[in-house]
This record gives structure tokens, C-alpha cells and sequence, in this order.
């Protein structure tokens, strides 16, 4: 191989090595609800955000993060087209959508569920795509 066609191999290789990142897969799906679309997790199961959370920071967390369960995220997950990825109180890591870090409810038992809607004075609201 020439010096050249070495060096066409190396820019080839790294820039496939970009394209996975580049469409990572986003970690919400949509789905149906009778208040329209939501965003759900991979189970289908509603997703939701807090009125209390502020600058991509959550608020619950102890008991309140036991009814309201986050949405992980991994140390290898990586942002895109609108999510990112906080790090909550106790170092573990969470999905935000458009800088609302996002949960599902304890209490929804199957997906299209949206028990969770109002919750608290109105303080939880449906995810919405």
C-alpha cells in the first residue's frame, strides 16, 4: 500500500467510527395517550416532567424518586436532538428532554397510562414529544 492509500483507509476508518454517535437511536419512542402524543420510555410506559425541576436539575429525589422512577441513562449515552444527560444527587445519570429531566409514574400500570398527569397540584405534566 502506498503512503496515500494508507492515509485514505485511516480517514475512512475514523470517520465510520463517527457515524453509530452521530444516529444514536434517541431514548424516548412516542406513543398514543387519550391527551394525545407522549413521549414513552422503551416499555411504552408514559413519560413525565416536574414543574419543581430547575436548570436541568431534578428535584426528586429519596421517596419522591421511588413514585417517580428516572429515566437512566448510562455513562456511555450520548445527547442529541434535544436530550441530554444530567447527573442527579446521588451521581447516577438521567435522561432530559429539552432541559426537563424526564420519569415515569410508579403508579401507571400499562402503557397509554397517564395516572401520573396533574399529580401534586398539577405539578407533573405529560412529556410531549
Amino acid at each position: 500500500m502506498t503512503t496515500s492509500s494508507i492515509r485514505l483507509a485511516l480517514t475512512l476508518a475514523a470517520s465510520l467510527a463517527i457515524v453509530p454517535a452521530a444516529f444514536a437511536a434517541p431514548p424516548t419512542k412516542t406513543g398514543k395517550t387519550d391527551k394525545g402524543s407522549v413521549l414513552t420510555d422503551a416499555k411504552g410506559m408514559t413519560l413525565y416532567t416536574f414543574d419543581k425541576d430547575t436548570n436541568g436539575k431534578s428535584a426528586c429525589n429519596g421517596p419522591c424518586a421511588t413514585n417517580w422512577p428516572v429515566l437512566k441513562a448510562e455513562a456511555s449515552d450520548a445527547p442529541g436532538e434535544g436530550y441530554t444527560v444530567i447527573t442527579r444527587d446521588d451521581g447516577s445519570r438521567q435522561w432530559a428532554y429539552k432541559g426537563k429531566p424526564l420519569y415515569t409514574f410508579a403508579k401507571d400500570q400499562k402503557p397509554g397510562d397517564i395516572t401520573g398527569d396533574g399529580f401534586l397540584n398539577g405539578a407533573w405534566h405529560l412529556a410531549m414529544p
